[in-house]
């Protein structure tokens, strides 16, 4: 190899890892409270989506999280941490995947007039909280995107669907 070709792939490699170090540094500092959260909309009121998703637990019981434990210190019942606390923008919904034992964290919130974002935030493995991972953060490219696929087809196209009806 030539100096000159060596010294081409070197800047090159420099450019490339520049690039790439921005980027993560971009991430630390992503903005919100929820960064890489999914979000979905939806043509509804929030009310209408947050009835819907009511109605598909009550169709779909096995997605209702069953009591849950921090740090194996007692049990209590996630679905208590449902729904919006005072001044908060999101209304939060938990589901549960019986088989993968996972619970599922989501939320809505308007987004505009009649429309609402509903959003998968993050996975839970067990039923003991704090093993929470990031949807679009803590999982490789092919893992993210099955996952993501797996709630569309089992949580949000029930949904839209109970939303038409």
């Amino acid at each position: 190899m030539t100096r000159k070709t060596k010294k081409t792939i070197l800047i090159f490699g420099v450019i490339i890892l520049g690039i790439f170090g921005f980027y993560e540094l971009a991430r630390m500092f992503s903005p919100g409270s929820f960064p890489f959260a999914e979000i979905y909309e939806f043509d509804y009121s929030e009310e209408k989506v947050i009835e819907a998703i009511r109605q598909f637990k009550v169709q779909h019981p096995e997605m209702t999280v069953p009591n849950v434990t921090i740090k194996n210190n007692g049990s209590f019942s996630l679905s208590e941490s449902e729904g919006r606390k005072e001044n908060s923008y999101w209304y939060l919904n938990y589901f549960y995947y019986t088989k993968e034992n996972q619970i599922v964290f989501t939320w809505t919130r308007p987004s505009g007039r009649g429309k609402t974002s509903f959003a998968f935030v993050s996975l839970n493995n067990g039923l003991e909280i704090g093993h929470w991972k990031d949807i679009n953060d803590d999982f490789g490219f092919w893992e993210n995107r099955r996952l993501k696929k797996d709630f569309e087809e089992r949580i949000l196209e029930p949904i839209k669907k109970l939303l038409t009806n």
